[in-house]
């Protein structure tokens, strides 16, 4: 077994030592290293891994939040020169915490420690030979997205709408007079979101259907605001209000 792992640490020197170590050993393959934890969160979304050699004590988002922000499937290991978060990091399910200086000694008995953890995941899904439909996974309640220099939470069900504007994206959020800004494209965005929620219904605008309450002259109507439905995306949006709720025949006209 090879466990695929990243390095995040915000001192070079640190980041250095511990890419040796990842290098000579033999079950660990480095897959990349990141110098924040927002770096890592962003491309982790888009390349899981299974084992984070992780700093806690930097600037922005730190390791024990990134922690609690990942799946269950991914484990960190702590690197850090404070002893004082040891019972927080045992507390989101670190496999070890390791104090720095950290000699390889230390940092292999970490990792044939996550080595033997995911070993006895696999043996047990292994055994499990019942022939059951997997269960659906349960839908996201929020989503994090890059606002300045930070990560943002936000509520998935107090999105009324998104809109794609030059190489970011507003979303507008209810009870917000402002909309939170992020540079990312609408597609990316709209990937993020819950389909079974969200449509597009402009090339410039996703909306969230529970958040459509007027619908004229082939806008929608957020109070002052006008949201276009565009003619190859019409079709698909009434056919999905038509699924969650009896719509007068004469709105389709």
């Amino acid at each position: 077994m090879k466990l695929r792992c990243v390095v995040i640490d915000d001192e070079p020197l640190a980041v250095e030592l511990m890419e040796s170590y990842v290098r000579k050993t033999p079950f660990l393959e480095l897959c990349g290293s990141y110098g924040s934890a927002s770096a890592a969160f962003e491309a982790l979304r888009e390349q899981p891994v299974d084992l984070l050699f992780c700093d806690i004590q930097m600037a922005g988002l730190n390791g024990m939040e990134l922690a609690r922000m990942l799946p269950a499937t991914t484990r960190v290991i702590f690197t850090t020169a404070f002893s004082r978060y040891a019972v927080e990091g045992f507390r989101v399910n670190a496999i070890d915490y390791l104090l720095k200086p950290i000699d390889y000694a230390d940092f292999l008995e970490a990792a044939n420690k996550a080595l033997a953890w995911f070993e006895i995941r696999d043996r047990a899904e292994t055994r499990d030979n019942r022939v059951e439909p997997p269960a659906a996974a349960p839908k996201p309640q929020r989503i994090f997205v890059k606002t300045e220099y930070r990560l943002q939470q936000i509520e998935l069900g107090r999105i009324n709408y998104v809109e794609g504007w030059r190489d970011y994206v507003k979303i507008h959020v209810e009870g917000e007079a402002q909309p939170v800004l992020s540079l990312i494209s609408l597609k990316a965005m709209e990937a993020q979101l819950p389909a079974d929620d969200f449509v597009r219904v402009h090339r410039s605008f996703i909306v969230r259907l529970d958040a459509i309450r007027i619908i004229e002259r082939n806008r929608i109507v957020f109070g002052k605001e006008y949201i276009p439905i565009s003619d190859s995306y019409r079709a698909a949006l009434f056919d999905r209000l038509a699924q969650r709720a009896v719509m007068p025949t004469g709105e389709r006209s």
